[in-house]
C-alpha cells in the first residue's frame, strides 16, 4: 500500500477484537514513534504501554468513561518529560513533539493492520494516578492501540482550496 492509499484507510477506531497485539507488531508500532523527529533531537518524551487489563479498565473513568479505552488491549500514553518548554515561535514544544511522535504510531499501526483512536477527552490528574506518573512530566495524549472491531466510514474532509494557500494568507 503506498502511504496516500494508508493515509486514506486509517480512521479513529472505537471498537476493538478481544486480540492481543503480537510483540514484534507492538514493537515495530514503538520503534516509529521512537525514530520520530523532535525539537533538536530532544526527544522530550515517555510512551507508557499499558497492557494490563486491570489498569486499563482503571482508565476508563478517567477518559470521560469511554468504554473502549478499556476494551482496546493496548492504550498507549504520550507524556511530555519537559512541559514548560516553550519554542522560540510561541509554541509549547511538548505536545508539538509527542503530537509527530504519536501519528507516527498510528500510521505504523495501521500499517500492521492495526487501529487507533487519539484520546484528548481524560482528566490529567486521574490519568497520572493511575499510571504513576509524577507532577514534573504531562500526559499530553492517549491513543488505543489493536485489532478493529469496526470498519472505516467515509472520511469527510474539507475541500483543499478550504485550507490550503500559497504563498500568503487568504
Amino acid at each position: 500500500m503506498d502511504f496516500l492509499e494508508l493515509v486514506k484507510s486509517r480512521y479513529s477506531v472505537r471498537a476493538y477484537k478481544d486480540r492481543p497485539v503480537e510483540p514484534d507488531k507492538l514493537e515495530r508500532v514503538l520503534e516509529a514513534a521512537r525514530l520520530a523527529p523532535s525539537g533538536s533531537n530532544r526527544q522530550p518524551w515517555k510512551f507508557v504501554v499499558v497492557r494490563d487489563p486491570e489498569v486499563r479498565r482503571k482508565l476508563v473513568p478517567a477518559c470521560s468513561d469511554q468504554v473502549f479505552v478499556g476494551q482496546a488491549p493496548v492504550v498507549i500514553a504520550g507524556v511530555g518529560l519537559v512541559p514548560d518548554r516553550v519554542m522560540r515561535c510561541g509554541v509549547p514544544g511538548d505536545p508539538i513533539d509527542l503530537a509527530i511522535a504519536l501519528e507516527h504510531i498510528a500510521l505504523a499501526a495501521a500499517a500492521e493492520g492495526l487501529g487507533t483512536c487519539w484520546i484528548g477527552a481524560f482528566y490529567q490528574e486521574q490519568v497520572r494516578e493511575v499510571l504513576g506518573i509524577p507532577e514534573s512530566a504531562k500526559v499530553v495524549e492517549l491513543m488505543t492501540l489493536g485489532y478493529p472491531a469496526d470498519t472505516l466510514r467515509p472520511k469527510t474532509r474539507k475541500p483543499m482550496s478550504e485550507v490550503v494557500c500559497y504563498d500568503r494568507w487568504e
